[in-house]
Parts: C-alpha cells; structure tokens; sequence
C-alpha cells in the first residue's frame, strides 16, 4: 500500500518530461521564395531610371516613345505609374498641390517644357497612345493621373495648364482617356479663381477640332457630364446667359449653343414632370393649359415642341392594358377625356402634322396600339383636334418610315372618303357662286 504514492509521483514526472521534450521551431530558418517577398515602395531608383533615358531621348519623341516601349520589360511600370506619368508630364515627381517633390531628380524634357502648340501636343498625345496600347494595364493609372493633375491646376503656370488642357483634349478625342475626368474642373478651389474655365475653353477647342461637337456631346452624355458643365464657373455665375457669352466670346459658339440645348432639354423635362402630377391630381383643363402657355412664353418653346409634350404626358398618365382587343378601347375613351387638351396646342397646321407623327411613332413602339392607329386619327379628327388637310398631308407626303405600310392602309378607306368629302365640298360651292 505504502508503494502507491510513489509510482504516481514517478508518473507525473515522466509526463513533466514529456511536455518539456517536445519539438520546437525556434531558431530555425526557412527559405523563403522571391515571389513571396514584399518588394518596399521605392520610387527612387525608378525615377532615376526614367530621367537617365529622358535626358539621352531628349526632344525626339520617336525616341522617347521607344525607350519606354523598351523600359516596360524592366522597370515596374504596374507597382510605379503615377511616378512614370507624373515623370513624363512634369519632368519628376509631383507633391501634393503640384510642386516638384525632388529637384535634384528631374528632367526638362517633359510636357511641361515642350512647345506650346496643338502640333507638339498631339505628338505627346502619341506618346502616350502607344505606351498605354503596349501596356494596356497602365490605362486606369493614366486617367487617375489626369484627375489628379487636373486638381493641382493652380500649382501649374498658366502655360503648363495650358499644354496641359490641349493635350487632354486630345486625348479626349482619341478616346484615350473617359469624358469623366472633366469632373476634377469642378473642384471648388479650381474653379473659384476662375482657373476651370479658362482651362476648358483650351481643352473643348482641342477636342472640337480633333472631332466635331457631336462627338463631344455623346462623350459628355455617356459619363453624365452633359448638363453640369455650369459647374465650372461659381455659384453666383452659373447662368445659361454666362456660360454662353463666355464660350462664345472664346470662340467656342457650339459649346454655347450646346448647352442651352442641355438646358432647353431640362426645362422641358421638369415641364413634363409638372404636367404629369397635375394630371395625376385631375387638376381642371383650364389651369393645366393656362400653366403650360405661361411655360411656353418663359422658356420659348413652340407649340410644335410643347404639342409633342403634351401628348407625352397624356400617354404616360395612365396604366395601358396589355391586351391588344382591350388597349383599343381604352385609348379611345382616354383620348376622348382628353381632347381639350391636345386641340389646346394644335391650332397650326404644323402642330397638328408634329401630333399625326407622335401617334404614328408611339402606335409602332408600343405593339399593342398597332390596330389603334386609325381609330385614334378618327377620333381626334372628330373632337377637331385634327383638320382633314393635316391628315391628308401626313397620308402623302409628312408620314414617317415606322410602320408606314400598315398605317397607311389601315387610313386607306377614311382618306378616300376625306378626299370624296373635299370634293363634294368644292361642288357645292362651284354650285353656290
């Protein structure tokens, strides 16, 4: 018995000694492989490397354009692009605001030093083009960089911002770059010393004259930059009045003329909007046609344009059937409701020719009316919406390509007997004199 207490302190020893045996890593090395290493953000050596090459191309921009084609094999141009673009604009690196972060690392052939002329810029526009093609990876990093340096404006000279906005133009026009980079000109501290402006009159001139303003608008449209180019003057100048004197008076009447069209859109639409809640609260005809005549005379809208948007509205303001037998029905004792409305804004030829091809259109958009076509025409040609000579025009001569042959012949028989009525007319009178 008195053995027991012995063999169990032997036995917790003997498990002490264990934990004590057991392996351990301290001290131990292992190889690690080179692909696993964190390479240090150093731009240093990279810099001097770009501006060693810089300095023996010099001014030959065949040979710049080679160099870095070449230079892509060696350097790390994904781990340092806004070193190499901020290089290849400002001749170094740039610290925030705009100012060359290294004077002693510096080249003077860049953008910056270049001639100040649309020829010289659109050769660096190459440059560009053919480093970014070889490199696609480098595109994001290039259109960050333009962004940045278009809010380190007021640290450039108005020269540098000058090439600076011409190059951007036509990089721009290229479709090198996205129209969305233009928002960096609506910083607040580039555009209250007025410095955006005078850099956009550069940058659309470029741009214009690579392409057309066509072009231009689809580009501002894609990125919804269309409707916000007033943000590039304050607060207290953003005015259509403004931004077309100062636009035209730099030469740049399409600009002008382009963004009072984005804003005759606008007020449009809002007019749209407006006249849509207004039928939505079954407001009477009288007040809503009273409001619309008053828009018409502030915006300047003609009763072509404004006959368009109110038939618009009148289609938009009620929930359709999606059954083809049923939709008929229901657009004639809609359109009957609102007759008043439409005859409102009809009471020129034209408007009614502008209404005859928005229900031809709206009829071949929406498939349901397809067989609604005539039975509307007749309608409003009852209600006096429509005269019989707006009809007979359309029927010969004003139509539109969308559906025409099926319009055309569903009309067929109301035209002919329209024709024999005006006949009949003239014989009674010939009779009568």
């Amino acid at each position: 018995m008195s053995t027991l207490p012995v063999i169990q302190i032997t036995r917790v020893s003997f498990m002490n000694n264990q934990k004590q045996q057991k392996p351990t890593l301290t001290g131990q090395r292992f190889k690690t492989r080179k692909r696993d290493e964190k390479e240090r953000f150093d731009p240093t050596q990279f810099q001097e490397s770009i501006v060693q090459g810089l300095n023996q191309t010099g001014s030959d921009l065949e040979a710049v354009a080679k160099f870095l084609d070449a230079s892509g094999a060696k350097l790390d141009y994904r781990r340092y692009a806004e070193t190499l673009f901020d290089i290849l604009v400002a001749g170094g690196m740039l610290a925030p605001g705009g100012s060359i972060s290294d004077d002693l690392t510096r080249t003077e052939f860049c953008l910056f030093t270049a001639q100040e002329d649309l020829e010289t810029m659109q050769a660096y526009a190459q440059v560009f083009n053919k480093l970014i093609r070889r490199y696609k990876y480098l595109e994001k990093g290039f259109e960050e960089e333009i962004k940045k340096l278009l809010l380190f404006l007021k640290g450039f000279t108005e020269s540098e911002r000058n090439k600076l906005a011409m190059l951007t133009g036509i990089l721009l026009a290229n479709g090198n770059i996205s129209a969305a980079v233009i928002g960096s000109l609506f910083n607040e501290n580039v555009v209250k010393e007025g410095v955006s402006a005078a850099f956009a009159v550069k940058l659309f001139k470029s741009w214009i004259y690579e392409r057309d303003i066509n072009a231009v608008a689809v580009a501002l449209r894609k990125v919804s930059m269309d409707n916000r180019l007033m943000e590039l003057f304050p607060a207290n100048k953003r005015s259509c009045e403004h931004f077309s004197k100062y636009f035209t008076d730099a030469g740049l009447k399409e600009l002008s003329d382009f963004a009072r069209n984005q804003e005759a859109i606008g007020s449009r639409k809002e007019l749209q909007k407006e006249l849509q809640e207004m039928m939505a609260r079954g407001d009477n005809f009288k007040d809503i046609i009273a409001y619309v005549r008053e828009e018409m005379k502030k915006t300047s809208i003609s009763e072509q344009l404004m006959i368009g948007i109110v038939w618009s509205s009148v289609m938009s303001c009620v929930e359709w059937n999606k059954k083809e037998e049923l939709v008929c029905e229901q657009s004639i004792k809609h359109l009957k409701q609102y007759s008043p409305l439409l005859k409102a804004f009809t009471s020129q030829g034209a408007s009614e020719i502008i209404l005859l091809v928005k229900i031809q259109e709206y009829c071949y958009d929406n498939i349901h009316f397809m067989k609604a076509f005539q039975k509307i025409v007749v309608l409003l040609y009852k209600a006096d919406v429509l005269s019989e000579e707006a009809i007979l025009k359309w029927y010969t001569e004003a139509h539109v390509a969308k559906g025409k042959s099926v319009f055309l012949e569903q009309m067929k028989k109301f035209v002919e007997w329209l024709k024999h009525a005006e006949e009949e007319s003239e014989s009674e009178e010939e009779e009568e004199n």
